[in-house]
């Protein structure tokens, strides 16, 4: 029971809003308009008949009037007193009926110039309210396509529809940020392998300049210098303990070692 009183109520709002719709109503008091001037004009046309013969009856008494007159003024011209005294009397009814019916036909006059002034301002005002009518529709139409092109812009969105493309963008950078990261940790490790090296190569070098420095001062065999300087260099070079006596073909394997992991270091510094 409740579902069907909400449907009657739907029914009636619709048909409410319909009847509320403003171009129903502007027709519909154009309508009212016409109807009222239409019966207007017909009151107007009645006033003008009942004018019309007021106007016929005041001439065929007027005509009456001066025929009698002429038929009194042909008896008296003809001697004949009696008639022209009967003529004239029925004259004189007849003024008298002439005389009550002018105030009657100048007021129906006046009433029907009024009335037809009044139909014609009522006609102009129509014709002013029907064009206002259609200006008022013509900007119903209007609202109506200015709210349909406002309720389809609502419905669009310019804020997130590169939202993808943002989040895209967002993913390059951090990969770009990560890679830059690689390379400068690549090259930290590269450029502190090549200080360390260096470093050795000091190292060595300070050790000589000490080992001779101790030679010129006699505090040291040259022997003696000779060989720790071959054992130095085997430790740095290869990386392993020496044998009791230097061997020159290990020292040449241990050298072709280090040219060989020498251009594998260089390899990988081209290749980063």
């Amino acid at each position: 029971m409740g579902r069907f009183f909400n449907w009657l109520k739907a029914i009636f709002n619709r048909g409410m809003d319909r009847l509320e719709d403003p171009e129903i109503m502007l027709d519909q008091a154009r309508r009212d308009m016409q109807g009222a001037l239409s019966q207007n004009q017909e009151k107007a046309i009645q006033a003008i008949t009942q004018r019309n013969q007021l106007e016929k009856m005041l001439q065929d008494q007027v005509a009456k009037s001066k025929s009698l007159e002429n038929q009194a003024t042909m008896a008296l011209k003809n001697g004949d007193r009696d008639l022209a005294r009967n003529m004239l009397r029925e004259k004189a009814n007849v003024d008298a009926t002439i005389a009550g019916l002018q105030p009657t036909y100048d007021q129906a006059s006046a009433t029907v110039e009024n009335v037809k002034q009044a139909v014609a301002r009522q006609r102009e005002e129509v014709q002013k309210k029907t064009a206002e009518a259609l200006a008022l529709k013509a900007q119903w139409k209007q609202a109506q396509i200015q709210n349909s092109i406002a309720k389809a812009l609502d419905g669009l969105t310019f804020e997130n529809q590169f939202e993808g493309f943002g989040a895209a963008q967002e993913k390059i950078r951090q990969a770009q940020s990560e890679a830059a990261a690689r390379s400068e940790v690549q090259s930290e490790s590269i450029y502190m392998k090549t200080a360390a090296m260096e470093d050795k190569a000091k190292d060595y070098e300070a050790e000589m300049e000490l080992q001779k420095l101790e030679e010129r001062l006699g505090l040291k065999p040259a022997a003696d210098a000779a060989a720790t300087a071959t054992t130095d260099q085997t430790v740095t070079v290869g990386g392993a303990q020496p044998a009791e006596a230097p061997d020159p073909a290990k020292e040449a394997a241990l050298q072709s070692e280090a040219d060989k992991q020498l251009e594998e270091l260089e390899k990988r510094i081209k290749g980063s």
